[in-house]
């Protein structure tokens, strides 16, 4: 029978502050892990007394304080964890003890970043159905119109999917100010390239409660009472919660009808209703049924 204290490998690699899960299963992938002399499998499941190590080296659990770090990152600073990567986060901060992002923020973008030790806060943070907010300010190439704001906010077709609704807020002739609860790749860019505006430049001022307030290249250390409003907010969704979602999502297909009828009419491509309308005479032509035009009839009455 299994032991009870047995957990997977990618779970306990986070719990004893070495890295990421999703960082853990990449390790895992490439073979880079050994558990007791052993290339394991996806899912494998360890305890304490297995010999756990990454590129050789053996992995402790030393219960280490938990580091949060609140990190201003730079344009052109990498956020990933390999260090064969010219221009890596960690090379970048240098911090005395083994850190790694929180999510990630594109290599052309600055802003705020959350550096820690602890792995098991980056699932929770990074959990989409728990609508998690995230504040940006971007500058784009072109004037800001109503209708870009508005379309923004409504849901944008990028990636085969259609992102959430969200709040866009204008913040001057070039610049707004965007809140998203999900962390598609480049998603505001692809969502401004959408709508032919160019991303001029792209800061992540806020993760949740945690504001960016040190200057770019600078990190501070999360307060303790921060600390414990982020772990209130980012408990796991009750079941209330997950309707509430059901609803949103719901909600969001509607609006996904609404944004493509919009782009039917803008891309001079006949509507849906006309469409289906073409189908039913179509069909009736077929079965010998004549299809009667309820708007001529009305002049002919009157």
């Amino acid at each position: 029978m299994e032991s009870v204290d047995k957990i997977r490998l990618n779970k306990y690699l986070s719990e004893v502050g070495y890295c990421s899960r999703r960082e853990a299963d990449r390790l895992i992938e490439e073979g880079r892990i050994t558990v007791n002399g052993e290339v394991p499998e996806m899912g494998l499941k360890v305890s304490e007394s297995d010999e756990i190590r990454v590129n050789g080296r053996l992995i402790q659990n030393t219960n280490e304080k938990p580091i949060y770090l609140a990190f201003n990152k730079p344009i052109g600073i990498e956020c990933t964890t390999n260090q064969k990567v010219r221009g890596n986060i960690v090379d970048y901060i240098n911090y005395h003890k083994r850190i790694f992002p929180v999510g990630r923020l594109d290599k052309d973008s600055e802003g705020l970043i959350i550096m820690t030790n602890d792995g098991d806060i980056v699932n929770k943070i990074l959990r989409q159905k728990n609508n998690h907010e995230k504040e940006y300010l971007v500058t784009v190439n072109k004037p800001i119109t109503d209708r870009f704001i508005q379309r923004m906010g409504a849901g944008v077709p990028i990636l085969d999917t259609m992102t959430k609704t969200c709040r866009v807020e204008v913040v001057s002739k070039y610049v707004f100010r965007i809140f998203l609860t999900q962390g598609l790749n480049r998603q505001i860019r692809r969502m401004c390239e959408y709508f032919n505006y160019d991303v001029v430049a792209l800061k992540r001022i806020r993760i949740i409660n945690i504001a960016l307030d040190v200057p770019v290249g600078q990190y501070r250390e999360i307060t303790k009472e921060e600390m414990k409003e982020l772990n209130r907010l980012i408990e796991p969704s009750s079941k209330t919660q997950e309707a509430s979602l059901d609803k949103q999502e719901i909600s969001q297909q509607s609006l996904r009808k609404q944004r493509s009828a919009i782009d039917d009419k803008e891309n001079n491509r006949r509507p849906r209703e006309k469409k289906n309308f073409d189908r039913e005479k179509n069909n009736s032509r077929n079965k010998g049924i004549s299809l009667k035009n309820e708007r001529l009839s009305k002049r002919r009455e009157n």
